[in-house]
């Protein structure tokens, strides 16, 4: 059969099956099986143009000659996808089908199918296959990518159904927070045939938008799972300053562990560490606390608030501090004021 194929090609022809096994005599059949060779079976296609109006591609037409008939059962007795599926969808009442550009002359076939097995074939729909930010195909740049390998990145599972509503569209990818945005939200009509190009760093953007919106009741499960505490105060001051929940942990270590202080301004630590606010800390506290430390020190914005920064959480940048002093607690705070590592 390879050669037939090549000398097909060679002449310009599709390389279609020529049904050679349908020309064996019994006498060929006879002599096949006792050298214990078992036959495949085959779905021989009626010679004609199957035409569907596809949900993305518009009108399509698929002449049958130039197809082969597709192998149903193996030799072995298993059941091949083509037929298989064309069995389930049947039987589940499958209306819509929407799948990529490259099985569209599968559906040719399976449309053949369906009316044989005495049913209607389903609506269909033919995406273009997606290309990764640079044009190629994502099996050459991405092939590790998967709906399991983006979960264990910490994307959300909303974050990936709002890329997919939209991509491939001329509309903008919108972070959504539910499913039901999502598909009030979505239209096929609007999909395009032309290659859509998937970004990993887009996905991480509309990840960290969706987070920066989720409220706390949506993640409390899962930060308790990390061993995350602080609650909806904490929660709202890092879920601006993290790509993924698991990064709240780190954030929650900041504030409760061990860290090395940097001072960088005496003058602006000794007035906080005068001025801190009597009583317990709360997400209020560093409102006043900052407006005393101006008053004491005659400085303003940032000046203020890098030194802050650096001293309690050693480093630059990182969510709102208003909502990490209550987990940070009195002690720390003072400590890592004097510029203890605590």
């Amino acid at each position: 059969m390879a050669l037939k194929r090549k000398a097909q090609l060679a002449a310009g022809r599709p390389p279609v099956y020529d049904r050679a096994a349908l020309k064996l005599t019994p006498e060929q059949i006879a002599e096949k099986e006792a050298a214990g060779e078992m036959p495949h079976y085959r779905f021989k296609l009626d010679d004609v143009t199957v035409a569907w109006n596809d949900l993305v591609r518009g009108e399509v037409a698929v002449p049958m000659s130039s197809l082969s008939d597709p192998v149903v059962l193996r030799a072995d007795g298993r059941v091949i996808y083509t037929l298989a599926s064309v069995v389930d969808d049947m039987d589940h009442g499958i209306t819509h089908i929407l799948r990529g550009e490259d099985h569209t002359t599968n559906s040719a076939a399976q449309i053949q199918l369906f009316e044989a097995l005495g049913g209607t074939a389903p609506v269909m729909g033919h995406f273009a296959l997606l290309a990764g930010a640079d044009g190629e195909g994502l099996s050459k740049r991405l092939g590790s990518l998967s709906i399991a390998s983006l979960r264990e990145d910490g994307t959300e599972a909303i974050a990936i159904a709002s890329l997919l509503g939209r991509i491939g569209t001329s509309d903008p990818v919108e972070p959504r927070q539910t499913m039901d945005e999502v598909v009030s939200g979505f239209d096929i009509t609007r999909f395009g045939r032309a290659t859509p190009r998937f970004d990993p760093a887009e996905l991480g953007l509309i990840n960290a938008r969706i987070l920066g919106g989720t409220a706390y009741e949506h993640v409390a499960d899962r930060l308790t799972e990390l061993g995350v505490g602080g609650g909806e105060v904490f929660w709202n001051a890092v879920r601006g300053n993290i790509a993924g929940v698991g990064e709240a942990k780190r954030w929650f270590e900041v504030a409760t562990a061990a860290i090395t202080p940097v001072i960088e301004d005496d003058a602006v630590i000794a007035a906080a560490a005068a001025s801190l606010p009597e009583g317990d800390i709360t997400e209020a506290t560093w409102g006043d606390w900052t407006k005393a430390i101006m008053t004491a020190t005659g400085l303003k914005g940032r000046a203020v608030f890098m030194p802050l920064r650096l001293a309690l959480t050693g480093q630059s940048s990182g969510p709102e501090l208003k909502g990490m002093l209550p987990v940070m607690g009195r002690d720390r705070i003072l400590a890592r004021l004097k510029g203890e590592a605590a």
